[in-house]
């Protein structure tokens, strides 16, 4: 068993941009010379999140629409209240239900998704950031 592990930075614009990113953790897992395994990929920030989703258009609104009734934006979110400036406390709240990281198999260096899965980085803070991903290979 061995363990492989990369990195990944991405520049996002926050308001729940999309970033799919299926084709380059395709190519560290392929780069990585397993035969077969798990792939983790976690993002380090409490303001995005990692998820599979079937990446079109209307997904992509529907996913924005869907966060903003679930987690709305609001001044009075006690993060932003007792911490003077902040406006990002539905962020937060979005990334505490969505999670940091996601876990796909992988067999003969492909990861093994569904014919509409796709891997994507969703940022739901207020402004631009560097965002810093981990993806860490476990296999044979």
């Amino acid at each position: 068993m061995s363990v492989k592990t990369a990195r990944l930075q991405l520049d996002m614009k926050g308001d729940t941009q999309i970033e799919n990113i299926t084709k380059r953790v395709q190519e560290m897992v392929g780069g990585a010379r397993l035969h077969a395994g798990i792939v983790t990929i976690f993002i380090r920030h409490t303001t995005a999140s990692v998820m599979i989703i079937e990446d079109e258009p209307g997904i992509r609104a529907d996913t924005k629409v869907m966060w903003d009734r679930l987690v709305p934006p609001d001044p009075q979110w006690q993060h932003n209240t007792r911490n003077a400036g902040e406006t990002n406390g539905h962020s937060h709240l979005r990334g505490h239900l969505q999670g940091p990281s996601v876990t796909i198999p992988f067999a003969d260096g492909a990861l093994l998704l569904g014919t509409w899965q796709q891997v994507v980085v969703v940022d739901f803070d207020t402004c631009a950031r560097k965002r810093e991903l981990i993806i860490q290979m476990i296999g044979d």
